[in-house]
């Protein structure tokens, strides 16, 4: 933001040309997703969830539980952008480290990270960003990708079990 606003100050960028380069389809996107993250804590739905998740999974230690959480942040950041993933699944995961007992300050942080693992698709933008020069396909993506997923699990759960002892 300081980068855009110090062109635009020393005229590198007129103001019409920093407002035709927004990408206003993800500016609406995240506008919306801001409110139906509201709503889902608010109705209740985010509670309904969370029980449902942990009558599935049963009762877990707080690793294993913040690994769920880690695998279903990287699932929905696959399918939706990781902005809109957090903004989704951080009611949900509040709710299910709190009938967990475990600190729901974690579940969050673990959100805020596994939504930044998606490595297995090429619809990251940076993903896709390379992917034509490279000449890469879908299915080198899942392969390398898939393996990278785990790797970073396992590296962020250990790194906050480490720091955090949870």
């Amino acid at each position: 933001m300081t980068g855009a606003i110090g062109m635009v100050l020393t005229n590198v960028l007129s103001i019409d040309e920093a407002y035709q380069s927004v990408d206003w389809r993800t500016i609406f996107l995240l506008a919306g997703l801001i409110p139906l993250g509201i709503a889902t804590e608010k109705t209740g739905t985010a509670a309904w969830i969370a029980g449902s998740i942990l009558h599935i999974i049963g009762d877990v230690t707080p690793i294993v539980l913040l690994t769920v959480i880690g695998i279903l942040s990287t699932l929905f950041t696959l399918v939706i952008s990781n902005v809109g993933a957090t903004v989704l699944l951080v009611p949900l995961v509040v709710n299910m480290a709190i009938a967990a007992n475990v600190d729901p300050r974690m579940a969050a942080l673990v959100v805020g990270l596994a939504t930044s693992n998606s490595f297995v698709l090429p619809t990251h933008q940076v993903n896709a960003l390379y992917m034509g020069p490279g000449r890469y396909r879908t299915i080198d993506f899942i392969k390398a990708g898939s393996l990278v997923s785990v790797i970073f699990l396992i590296v962020m759960i250990a790194m906050i079990y480490f720091f955090y002892g949870i």
